[in-house]
């Protein structure tokens, strides 16, 4: 017998899943309607809330494909998300309830992405426990690199010798509203030529986020003599500065743009933040590791923090019937 009612999120739930996310201990504003809806054509929203009676309990950010649900594939990081008042028992109960009703609704599996530990407002892995008593699998885990700002910040000679470098080219850092310049001389160009891909944003897409969440996206980009060399892009939430995007001019010789942007941001613009992260370094569900990029943002004082990916089968709803003693 289920505890929680699970409902399929509709547009008539917008302000109650925003007011939710907004006081919720483990969520950011990617979850927020209007951050997840910018690319709503490409994914078939499945988004999940959990009443107990009238009372939101948690929500789950979601698309649909084939007989599967995603934690929103179109969201860097994912996961059940509850308030700091959410008891462990009532986190397996939840589980237990949303496989229940996604094994009735012919769905065969749940692929759930965490939410990284550094993201979190307070501890919020109940979820990772109710995972391991469902028997989920654990399918995929990327390693973020990332800087405790709240402790000793050592950077490397090679480090230190690009920022001096820097400051002798006379190089100068701006934060811009305008994305044009550094999507379209820096980061495509970029891409194109390594890894023969796009941005995952376009510039009008970009532009509508920026508009969106003007407090938590910014962009970063440094000049010599008024041309563009290098920038990132930043998305910020409560603990965390998180590059989005990092790119520095192609064929042409290094001036130490980025050593010295990301000194900048490291020591300057963010240093109030609990964690800087500079995003995950591997490739193919995260089997293959780019050493070169991860010594790199290692090279700064980065260490690793893993974020992991999991897969249930719905029908493992039984799983978590009479567990408690």
């Amino acid at each position: 017998m289920t505890k929680f009612t699970i409902k399929k999120y509709d547009q008539n739930d917008y302000l109650v899943w925003n007011d939710f996310v907004a006081q919720a201990k483990n969520a950011t504003f990617l979850f927020h309607r209007d951050f997840m809806e910018y690319h709503k054509d490409r994914f078939e929203d499945f988004s999940l809330l959990v009443f107990e009676d009238e009372k939101l309990y948690a929500i789950l950010p979601a698309n649909k494909k084939g007989k599967a649900l995603y934690s929103h594939q179109g969201l860097t990081y994912g996961g059940l998300v509850y308030n700091e008042q959410t008891k462990q028992k009532a986190v397996i109960e939840m589980l237990r309830d949303i496989l229940f009703f996604l094994n009735e609704n012919n769905f065969d599996t749940l692929h759930l992405k965490t939410l990284p530990s550094i993201y979190q407002l307070k501890p919020a892995e109940e979820i990772l426990y109710g995972l391991f008593l469902a028997e989920a699998k654990l399918v995929r885990r990327d390693s973020l690199s990332v800087i405790d700002l709240q402790q000793e910040k050592t950077m490397s000679k090679i480090r230190k010798r690009g920022l001096k470098k820097a400051i002798s080219n006379k190089l100068i850092i701006k934060e811009d509203n305008d994305f044009e310049l550094f999507w379209s001389k820096i980061l495509i160009p970029n891409l194109e030529k390594t890894h023969n891909a796009v941005p995952v944003h376009s510039i009008e897409e970009i532009n509508k986020l920026k508009s969106l969440f003007p407090e938590n996206i910014h962009q970063f980009n440094v000049y010599k003599n008024d041309e563009i060399v290098g920038g990132t892009t930043i998305f910020e939430t409560k603990n965390v500065a998180h590059c989005q995007y990092i790119s520095k001019k192609p064929d042409q010789e290094d001036l130490g743009s980025l050593d010295y942007l990301f000194h900048y941001l490291i020591h300057e613009r963010f240093f109030e933040k609990r964690f800087f992260d500079f995003g995950i370094s591997n490739e193919n569900q995260g089997k293959k590791l780019n050493e070169g990029l991860t010594y790199w943002k290692e090279s700064f004082g980065a260490s690793t923090i893993v974020h992991d990916f999991y897969e249930v089968n719905t029908a493992n709803y039984t799983k978590l019937e009479d567990i408690l003693i």
